[in-house]
């Protein structure tokens, strides 16, 4: 979880009404986007109005997560695409799920998404990470 901690570094002074190159978010969703672009990479991390985070995602041309299999939890699908999150822990908050996938984009770049909630308010963050849209750049099958 330590690319974590660095990526939520980045952003540490980001302007939150900054959409940058984050995909869409849904209009009622209540969410504002976070945005920071360094070179070819964009970090995103979706606010709720009281400043929490519901997700992030970092998109770049490099991996920034290797899913393992062992660690397969959920399936879904984001703009379209079948994937799976992959879950994670924090240790110093056992009660907290913690949930990661990757998806490539049509113009090869990745997408490595996070999200972070306690049990009963997963499903709900899971489905808010999955209603976002890649629209200048189609998700493609990997």
């Amino acid at each position: 979880m330590s690319a974590l901690l660095v990526l939520a570094g980045l952003g540490a002074n980001a302007n939150a009404q900054e959409q940058g190159n984050c995909p869409e978010l849904p209009a009622d969703s209540g969410l504002a986007w976070e945005a920071k672009s360094t070179g070819d990479a964009d970090f995103c991390r979706a606010l709720r109005a009281d400043g929490s985070e519901a997700f992030g995602l970092y998109i770049s041309r490099k991996a920034t997560f290797e899913p393992k299999r062992g660690n397969r939890a959920e399936a879904g699908v984001i703009d379209g695409l079948s994937m799976y999150w992959y879950k994670g822990e924090l240790a110093l908050k056992p009660n907290v799920e913690v949930r990661e996938t990757v998806v490539e984009l049509a113009d090869g770049r990745l997408a490595h998404i996070w999200l972070q909630a306690e049990a009963p308010q997963l499903s709900g963050a899971i489905n808010q990470a999955q209603a976002i849209r890649f629209p200048t750049t189609r998700l493609s099958s990997k």
